[in-house]
């Protein structure tokens, strides 16, 4: 009974399935690696990896290939890979999901499911470039910093806030000092200005403010990191 058991063995390809299985795998890993390439943000970028993702769909096919349904070539697969011991770690979650998306592709393809293999890499990677061009699960950031010094009475005070939220979108205090020597008030904030044609007006309709001593913007590091002052 263990032995027909162990000669299960229907799935049986042809050369021409075994060829069209994994160029369809090696297709899909190449738009897998690619769609990677273009969309990482992190820090420590791997070539290798991208390339790792690419054979990663091809062997995962060649292996599904090999076992077909016998029982007992699962088993061996899974004793020879006991032995390998992986020891470099993932530094990103993005890694893993890539990982696993290149693993899932690479066994429809080897199983001969290549419709799914297609639409399903094609489907995911769309989600995945539209969910990185919209910046989705991003925190909001406020990307200016104002730097204003005025002469700290009240009035001012209200009127300045009144300009910033005719311009901004948010606006959040970080900073508030008072200059040695005299009675001015130094304020900093954080902001996110409406309209990025309208930061000089802005700068300008706060400096027609008698009030009004000193003004800075700065920008980050992606506009072009030099203060309109």
């Amino acid at each position: 009974m263990l032995e027909e058991f162990q000669q299960i063995d229907i799935f049986r390809p042809t050369i021409f399935d075994f060829a069209a299985n994994l160029f369809v795998a090696l297709g899909c890993g190449i738009i897998i690696a690619l769609v990677y390439r273009f969309t990482y943000r992190g820090a420590s970028y791997s070539t290798s990896f991208v390339n790792s993702l690419v054979l990663l769909s091809l062997i995962t096919a060649v292996v599904i290939l090999v076992i077909g349904n016998n029982l007992a070539r699962a088993f061996g697969l899974v004793g020879a890979m006991s032995i390998i011991r992986f020891r470099t770690a993932v530094r990103d979650v993005q890694d893993i999901v890539f990982i696993f998306f290149a693993l899932s592709i690479g066994m429809a393809a080897g199983v001969g499911l290549n419709s799914v293999a297609i639409i399903g890499t094609i489907f995911i990677c769309l989600i995945i470039i539209l969910l990185d061009t919209t910046g989705f699960g991003r925190p909001a950031r406020l990307k200016h910093l104002l730097q204003v010094s005025y002469d700290g009475s009240p009035e001012a005070e209200a009127e300045i806030l009144v300009i910033l939220k005719k311009y901004c979108r948010r606006i959040r205090l970080m900073n508030l000092r008072q200059l040695a020597g005299s009675n001015d008030v130094e304020v900093f904030y954080h902001l996110a200005i409406r309209n990025k044609k309208k930061q000089e007006e802005f700068i300008r309709t706060l400096r027609t403010m008698d009030a009004v001593s000193q003004v800075n913007l700065f920008f980050e590091e992606e506009d072009n990191g030099m203060p309109a002052s």
